[in-house]
């Protein structure tokens, strides 16, 4: 049990997280995933006075836990005048409802808290249509508080109230026509992404992206490297719309570095889906950054939580060929561990908080680029654009020059990635062209 000092101003909350205890072999760390569970709270100003873990042996139907850590929270509840409960785990719409008429108060499961962060930190046209259209998806079953978190000026999305809130059971088929319009006003916004997209693969820099658990790093990584002041404090989640800058490097080269959202443990699928659109910088970069926080103690396991997300996201081989993992954070870790730490081609320890490490990131970054890039020559049909985006994804554009029938370019690839640029479009480097275009 842990009691937490109160302030005034914030909604008070107590925050639990149910170890089951019988399934050993999905467990993890209790007290960092009770840690994590509180960084989420407070990353929306929720006054956390209470954290307890409860230790499960088994899953209750009706109310997850068991009656009497049902009770108990009751007293804590009551005592500290509580407005919302956290439970940091998946409930069923039923268990929600249990738990709310036992302790008469809000409570919220993880990915009610996840989504109610998402709405407070997505800033963007569409990061706010994404995290709607996830909220939605997941509220279809549930009894539902009124949606005015638009109009709310402390934002969000409801699941944990405000002034003059009321609960109703929202009609299915009116979420139902909600969902369908976002879905219709996402697809316009993904075609200007397109657009936007399209417009990048002309300028000749490679794009760069960074990805990782929540909380690694990546806005203050992005920062050192781009000198720019996006919003990075120690709170998780605290990017959830891509920002992209153009960096030049020391050799000179250019490339275009995209800071975006964090991964998570248990990410709502909801989410996963909804927020393909903002991930798909990832799908499109040429070299991926995967930012670490090596000195957490559950490194590891945060790092195959990513991996999965990018797995879920087709990037099986791009994690192979195309990444470089940032050990980040290493100032916070003792001497004694910090001096088995070595950096490689594909890995580089840093601290992006002092600058430690950056140069040698900044080299592994130009190592990658350079390595078995050969320039190759080639004349493409002007109307032939998936021929050009392919080039444009998986090399580099050194020269281009557009005629009236025809695009002249020189781009630097590797000898693996210009045989299968041959194999799928017929092009022979050297300025010839397929023998179906040449007559």
């Amino acid at each position: 049990m842990n009691d937490h000092p109160t302030t005034t101003e914030a909604t008070k909350a107590i925050v639990v997280y149910p170890d089951l205890v019988f399934k050993e072999a999905l467990r993890r760390d209790p007290q960092a995933r009770l840690e994590e569970a509180i960084g989420l709270a407070q990353a929306i100003n929720l006054d956390v006075v209470f954290s307890e873990i409860l230790h499960l042996k088994k899953m209750r139907p009706a109310t997850l836990i068991g009656g009497g850590s049902v009770e108990t929270l009751k007293g804590i509840i009551d005592h500290h005048n509580v407005q919302l409960v956290i439970v940091d785990a998946a409930l069923t719409p039923g268990q929600q409802r249990n738990l709310e008429k036992a302790w008469a108060t809000k409570v919220i499961d993880r990915t009610g808290l996840i989504l109610e962060i998402f709405g407070e930190r997505a800033r963007t046209a569409e990061g706010r249509l994404q995290v709607e259209l996830a909220a939605l998806t997941y509220q279809r079953s549930r009894l539902v508080r009124s949606w005015t978190h638009l109009e709310r000026q402390r934002g969000g999305l409801g699941f944990i109230g405000g002034p003059g809130e009321t609960q109703l059971e929202v009609d299915r088929r009116l979420i139902t026509d909600r969902i369908t319009k976002l879905k219709r006003e996402l697809e316009t916004v993904k075609r200007t992404r397109a657009l936007h997209r399209e417009a990048r693969r002309r300028v000749p820099y490679p794009i760069v992206a960074l990805v990782g658990y929540t909380n690694a790093g990546k806005s203050t990584l992005f920062n050192k490297l781009t000198s720019a002041s996006v919003f990075a404090e120690h709170m998780l989640f605290a990017t959830l719309d891509p920002t992209m800058r153009r960096v030049k490097l020391s050799s000179g080269r250019e490339i275009i570095l995209s800071d975006t959202v964090g991964f998570i443990s248990e990410l709502p699928t909801q989410l996963i889906a909804a927020f393909r659109a903002t991930l798909e910088e990832v799908c499109e970069a040429n070299l991926i950054l995967h930012v670490r926080d090596i000195a957490h103690p559950e490194t590891e396991n945060q790092c195959d939580d990513v991996h999965h997300v990018l797995k879920d996201l087709g990037l099986e081989i791009a994690m192979e060929t195309h990444m470089i993992e940032v050990l980040n954070k290493i100032d916070l870790l003792p001497a004694s561990e910090r001096e088995h730490i070595h950096s490689t081609p594909s890995q580089v320890p840093v601290s992006a908080l002092t600058g430690e490490g950056l140069d040698d990131l900044i080299k592994a970054i130009e190592q990658h680029f350079a390595r078995d890039h050969k320039p190759y020559h080639y004349v493409l049909k002007i109307e032939d654009g998936a021929a050009l985006s392919w080039l444009y994804r998986h090399g580099e554009i050194v020269e281009r020059k557009d005629g009236e029938e025809t695009i002249t370019l020189t781009v630097e690839m590797s000898d693996k990635d210009t045989a299968r640029f041959q194999k799928e479009f017929g092009y022979s480097s050297l300025g010839d062209l397929p023998k179906s275009l040449s007559s």
